[in-house]
């Protein structure tokens, strides 16, 4: 599969283009950067405006095969003489339209800044200063990233939920896009728990998705929104949350996914493992379930039909009562015991299928955190 070239790799080479235009007076129309990974990046340069005091240009985004809402937008920098600027290496960064605005703390850059990453702002500042060494330039640059358009592509993005408003976050760590990108994905989730640690929560309430948003609600007035969402990594983001410093995590979640990790399961993707009815069957085992029903089980597509043999046999409260204690078992393990783990299960059918101990107690004072 391709990789492709991240927003802060297409900022990078817009600006250092700019600005050796500006510079030099001279079109350039192709731009050599390195990426943080080692890996060169040449694109061609499209949209270029040229003037006395400021040059524009724009960088296509390539994404490779990454399903990536930004590919194909143009990244602009706009390069212009900056005199009154003490920015570091006399050279500003600021965004325009198309750039979002933090507007929540706990993210890379503060309340109030352009959403642009600091490994980005490294990039612009290495390459944009190789541009002023060259041409023995000891004055300032202002560097103005814009996406036009930006701000429409940004509502499909998880930047609403991170506090970023009017625009795209422009991110990266490497430079580089990696198809299907675990990486991107962890990435948001960590940045999802710094920020509720910024706002002084203690529980980490973290969830695979949205799927039960409605249950929550009645069940015990949460908004699921609220959840960090964790996607199938379900390890990893114990993992963040243990380093964050937490003082405890809850998993909430649909038994389709979390009944996976009864098993020890922390990626609950079902390319890396699927043994739901399995684990559903060997509960049934333990709570004197007939063979007829261990079938059934072990046929069934969905969990929540498993659930429904449960129930013919009368052993849905024993049977979940043992799944809890395999999940609470295997949470506490990941951790190594350093954190308190509590977890919730439910379906949109039967509603809540079982808690830990100690899990409402938790969610209660998750919900007394002030948003």
């Amino acid at each position: 599969m391709k990789k492709g070239f991240t927003t802060g790799s297409c900022a990078a080479a817009a600006g250092k283009a700019a600005a050796y235009m500006l510079l030099s007076g001279r079109k350039k129309e192709t731009i050599r950067i390195d990426t943080p990974a080692g890996i060169a990046y040449e694109p061609r340069i499209e949209e270029i405006r040229m003037g006395e005091e400021a040059v524009s240009c724009a960088v296509r985004k390539f994404s490779g095969d990454d399903p990536d809402v930004t590919d194909q937008a143009l990244i602009f920098a706009t390069v212009s003489f900056d005199d009154q600027s003490t920015q570091e290496n006399g050279i500003r960064i600021t965004g325009g339209e198309g750039i979002g605005i933090v507007t929540r703390p706990g993210l890379d850059q503060p309340v109030g800044s352009p959403a642009i990453n600091s490994v980005p702002r490294q990039m612009i500042r290495k390459e944009v200063g190789e541009v002023m060494k060259l041409f023995d330039y000891h004055g300032s640059l202002q560097v103005e990233l814009s996406v036009p358009g930006g701000e429409e592509l940004a509502r499909k993005t998880f930047n609403p939920r991170l506090g970023i408003e009017g625009g795209i976050y422009v991110i990266g760590t490497t430079g580089i896009v990696e198809p299907m990108s675990t990486r991107a994905i962890l990435d948001t989730i960590r940045v999802e728990l710094s920020q509720s640690r910024a706002m002084g929560e203690r529980v980490a309430v973290i969830s695979p998705g949205n799927y039960g948003l409605d249950f929550m609600k009645a069940q015990y007035d949460y908004d699921l929104d609220r959840a960090v969402k964790c996607s199938n990594y379900i390890g990893e983001t114990l993992d963040m949350a243990l380093d964050q410093g937490f003082d405890a995590i809850l998993l909430c979640g649909h038994i389709g996914k979390l009944i996976k990790v009864a098993g020890g399961i922390m990626n609950t993707h079902s390319r890396e493992a699927d043994c739901r009815m399995e684990i559903m069957a060997s509960a049934a085992i333990r709570c004197g379930a007939s063979e007829e029903t261990l079938k059934r089980i072990l046929d069934s597509v969905s969990t929540e039909e498993a659930y429904e043999y449960y129930r013919n046999e009368g052993i849905e409260i024993r049977c979940m009562r043992y799944l809890m204690e395999r999940i609470s078992y295997y949470l506490n393990k990941r951790v190594d015991g350093r954190v308190k783990t509590e977890c919730i299960v439910y379906s949109n059918r039967y509603g809540l299928l079982g808690a830990t101990e100690e899990a409402v107690g938790l969610l209660k004072m998750a919900k007394e955190v002030p948003i």
